[in-house]
């Protein structure tokens, strides 16, 4: 299930509204080259999660949002669109549900060059559908 998720949630993301259209890049991995701003999904884990009915995983997604700026506030709007984004993610998808989303930390930094980095984990509890 962690593959899947993935994959629907960049997809989730790639279609969602304004400031998320101002993106330049959405990733799965952390992309060799991007301008500013992109967000890639760096890490996932997943342990399992499930019932006697069903089997499950806890999948643990961590997204890296990458921005430049001098204004530590600047990227409210753009990290409070992702978050809305991923609390709305669709609960059913094929062989599968999403049982949970919760957000579990973020970790902002500013990096040389006027470059900030925002990390965003996820726990998305999900379980086979028969």
């Amino acid at each position: 299930m962690e593959l899947p998720l993935r994959a629907a949630l960049l997809r989730w993301l790639a279609t969602g509204p304004t400031p998320l259209t101002t993106l330049n890049l959405l990733a799965e991995e952390a992309p060799l080259a991007a301008s500013p701003p992109w967000l890639g999904i760096v890490a996932s884990a997943a342990v399992e999660w499930g019932a006697k009915e069903a089997p499950g995983r806890e999948i643990r997604v961590a997204l890296e949002l990458h921005t430049r700026g001098d204004d530590p506030e600047g990227d409210g709007a753009l990290v409070r669109a992702i978050d809305t984004r991923i609390e709305d993610f669709p609960r059913r998808h094929d062989g599968w549900q999403v049982a949970s989303i919760a957000f579990l930390r973020s970790r902002a930094e500013r990096r040389p060059r006027n470059l900030r980095a925002m990390l965003m984990e996820y726990r998305f509890r999900c379980l086979a559908l028969a």
